[in-house]
């Protein structure tokens, strides 16, 4: 077969086409810091890496779930908290109202600031958060108490609140108004919680110096209280499951993102020699193809 000059520079172009693939290849991982940057590179590095991103995003999202899920709790802590100072205080105001000493007078002014201690409760019985009302439910849009203390949605069936924070693994982060105002049963108008029952027959006790009431309010208030400290001890244990649950998605997302980056990202030193050791492949080639275009005749003739 002749070898002409022409299949000489074809050939040689189509060299010099594939060692500047080759030496552009690295290039693009020099300037990526990635192995691939579309699958067909590696098919198995880069299933790997969807895995892998979808596992990291997937922590991301538990992650902030379980921070929505802690203010969620503090804020309600602080809200039953609030609720415990003024049972305490309506308290002191029955051991104070149930002494037979007391004048008309006395039972007034108590009956005034018991008043103002059930409106605070209405108050933080329609406590929210982030525009949510903390304890209606799932009717987060919906007040639980109206004005007069009544309940303006259905408390009496359970309504959690769940939070998925990992992989098989959810919580409930709220606590509901039924559960909350009704320490001690059911209220006897259906309509009210027992704690706004207690406090308004308190009311008509200290109106109609009704002593024997009143007296009978402080154990229902300390009824109410223990049931408090119980909702209480519940929102705590689920605080240090949340914190415990936070600082594991914060190593877990460590690791995956290490193994994540040991799966995607090149070694620079090796992706740098192996570019240089192109590169002279490529200058080599260029200066052997110089070569192969011989002097023709005109060249003789200057």
């Amino acid at each position: 077969m002749r070898v002409t000059n022409s299949m000489l520079v074809n050939n040689m172009i189509t060299n010099l086409g594939r060692n500047l693939s080759r030496m552009e290849k690295y290039q693009e991982k020099l300037a990526t810091g990635k192995k691939i940057s579309v699958p067909s590179d590696d098919p198995v590095v880069a299933a790997r890496a969807l895995k892998l991103r979808t596992d990291v995003s997937q922590i991301e999202q538990y992650k902030k779930n379980v921070k929505d899920a802690l203010s969620w709790l503090e804020i309600t802590e602080s809200a039953i908290a609030d609720v415990g100072d003024i049972l305490q205080r309506a308290r002191e105001l029955a051991v104070q109202g149930s002494n037979g000493a007391t004048t008309p007078e006395d039972t007034q002014k108590i009956g005034e600031e018991v008043r103002q201690l059930k409106n605070q409760l209405i108050n933080l019985g329609n406590a929210t958060y982030a525009g949510r009302y903390i304890f209606s439910g799932f009717k987060t849009d919906t007040k639980l108490i109206n004005d007069d203390g009544e309940f303006d949605i259905d408390v009496f069936n359970a309504e959690q609140i769940i939070y998925q924070i990992g992989v098989g693994d959810s919580i409930n982060i709220n606590v509901t108004g039924g559960d909350l105002f009704n320490g001690g049963g059911v209220a006897d108008s259906g309509t009210s919680g027992t704690l706004f029952e207690d406090i308004d027959n308190f009311i008509t006790a200290l109106d109609s110096g009704d002593y024997a009431t009143i007296d009978a309010t402080i154990g229902r208030i300390d009824i109410q209280q223990n049931n408090l400290l119980r909702i209480r001890a519940d929102i705590g244990a689920r605080c240090n499951r949340l914190e415990l649950t936070e600082n594991r998605l914060g190593n877990d997302g460590l690791n995956f993102t290490k193994l994540m980056s040991v799966n995607e990202d090149i070694d620079q030193a090796e992706n740098i020699m192996l570019l240089k050791s192109e590169e002279n492949v490529y200058r080599a080639s260029l200066a052997g193809g110089a070569r192969i275009i011989q002097p023709s005749l005109v060249d003789f003739l200057k």
